[in-house]
């Protein structure tokens, strides 16, 4: 078995204490960066969202994978620093007000910065000034808007009215999803992308910055 494949076992597995050393064993044995992010970092957190999708697993094993992977990014971040795979895109992320779960928002956060995105995360509760707020900023080009109630739909539709009036609009896309979503409810709305689950949305967000 090779480092990466050894590493990405270990980051499917939530193995948080041996995947910073498994990442400086890869980079030791002459492996890009790039290399070991995408084959022994996202490539293992695709299956872990393919084994949620199919409910062999839930949130906190994947959780655990996350974070693995998050202390994987931490070593490998100077390593990438001076390739501009490193960042693709700034992403602003929030819960709409009136919705406190941050699970959820935290695991496409996470998600999403293992394919290179910077986030600002927003926090949850989040009043559509603050959403309105994020998106002045002119190196934005996603903004994640998250619920997870069917009681906060209404404050979604809102919260993505007003940010498609945003004088900024043809320079972001705007994201959308949590449990009740669906993608009817997203073209209703007039968001750009809809998401069910985290493993999607950093595949989503990877397939925007590419464009």
């Amino acid at each position: 078995m090779s480092k990466i494949e050894e590493l990405a076992h270990a980051v499917e597995i939530g193995k948080s204490k041996l995947v910073p050393g498994l990442v400086q064993e890869a980079l030791d044995e002459g492996n890009a960066p790039i290399d070991i992010l995408n084959k022994g970092m996202i490539d293992a957190m695709a299956i872990v969202g393919d084994k949620f999708k199919r409910n062999e697993i839930f949130v906190p094993e994947m959780l655990i994978a996350a974070k693995a992977m998050k202390k994987g990014v931490e070593v490998l971040k100077p390593y990438l620093a001076g390739d501009n795979a490193s960042k693709v895109g700034k992403m602003a992320m929030g819960t709409v007000a009136g919705d406190l779960h941050d699970i959820g928002k935290n695991l496409v956060i996470m998600m999403i910065e293992s394919t290179g995105y910077e986030v600002v995360d927003l926090g949850i509760d989040v009043p559509v000034e603050k959403f309105l707020e994020a998106a002045n900023d002119p190196e934005i080009t996603v903004i994640g808007v998250s619920a997870l109630l069917t009681t906060t739909m209404p404050a979604m539709q809102e919260t993505v009215a007003a940010l498609n009036k945003h004088p900024r609009r043809s320079e972001f896309k705007i994201m959308v999803g949590g449990a009740p979503i669906t993608q009817a409810f997203a073209n209703e709305i007039g968001a750009d992308v809809y998401t069910e689950d985290a493993a999607s949305a950093g595949q989503a967000a990877k397939a925007l910055a590419a464009k």
